[in-house]
């Protein structure tokens, strides 16, 4: 049974039923909420420092071996960026592992504003960044409930969104996005062997949502986004998960894959006939809970803890 979604067992096809391993999209939405409420989670604030005991004290509480990891890296402007990774470990006696993923940091820059004095705001973040944190935390749940025999790592990314805003007008350095991952991938690719595959969560709450193929995930891990996308068509969440191929993301999996030689896939929400790629409120004032859907929380989280109990 374990790691069944990591090719140990022969997937069925896409005519076939599968049984949905339990998630509750209501709690994770909750969760997603609890976030929120907290007021922008940037780095270095009291909601960060809030958050961070939230998160922690949670994966504890659902029984999972937690820790804390950090350190620092260089952001945009050369200053150190004191960073706060967020680690739950179900089951550490099982050697192979999968690697469940989202960042929990929010944006210090709404930068896509068109009013340029709304730009110095913070993110909120209800879609991009706590989404992908909700349905993880209701997984981690779900595991200290339907007890898998899956070895499961939980990481929390910080910093994920502290790149080069765009009114910045000096030089740009290279890699200022995704510091948390840039930094857990350097500590952890000595255990790259240890993992079976890796899943990012960003952007996985907006009712509009639709999960395409993308590009570095099929460049890196195509085996399981074939996988994890039949076993959602499996589900009954095509409406979701399509099979067609989208646009390259430098996202948290990016560095994961490439640093730490983990294959590693994205869940995201991303339409390259926009002019971002992005839903229109993105780094906006406007990424609040309105744009939050139980449904597609739903739709993943079920895809998702599915996958892992190779149900």
């Amino acid at each position: 049974m374990a790691l069944a979604g990591c090719g140990q067992k022969p997937a069925k096809t896409a005519e076939e039923q599968l049984a949905p391993a339990a998630f509750l999209a209501d709690s994770a939405y909750a969760y997603v909420a609890a976030q929120v409420e907290m007021g922008a989670r940037v780095p270095g604030t009291d909601a960060h420092s809030r958050c961070l005991t939230y998160l922690s004290s949670t994966l504890e509480r659902f029984g999972l071996e937690t820790a804390i990891e950090r350190g620092s890296l260089p952001r945009y402007d050369g200053k150190q960026q004191a960073i706060c990774n967020i680690v739950g470990r179900y089951r550490p006696d099982l050697k192979e592992r999968v690697l469940l993923c989202a960042h929990w940091d929010c944006r210090p820059w709404s930068d896509h504003e068109s009013d340029p004095a709304k730009q110095q705001l913070p993110v909120l973040g209800a879609n991009d960044g706590a989404s992908g944190v909700g349905v993880l935390l209701e997984i981690a749940r779900q595991l200290q409930l339907q007890r898998p025999e899956t070895g499961v790592d939980i990481v929390f990314f910080d910093a994920e969104d502290m790149g080069t805003p765009e009114f910045f007008q000096g030089e740009e350095r290279p890699n200022t996005w995704c510091l948390g991952s840039q930094l857990w991938a350097e500590q952890h690719k000595a255990e790259k062997a240890d993992y079976a595959c890796g899943i990012l969560l960003d952007m996985v709450g907006t009712p509009e949502a639709v999960f395409g193929h993308e590009y570095f995930s099929q460049q890196y891990a195509a085996r399981i986004v074939n996988q994890l996308w039949r076993t959602a068509a499996q589900l009954g969440f095509g409406k979701w998960f399509v099979f067609r191929d989208s646009g390259a993301v430098t996202d948290d999996h990016y560095y994961v894959n490439t640093i730490a030689g983990i294959p590693t896939i994205d869940i995201i929400h991303y339409d390259p006939r926009s002019g971002t790629g992005f839903p229109p409120y993105w780094h906006t004032n406007n990424d609040d809970m309105s744009n939050v859907s139980a449904s597609t929380l739903h739709a993943v989280g079920t895809t998702l803890m599915t996958f892992i109990s190779g149900k």
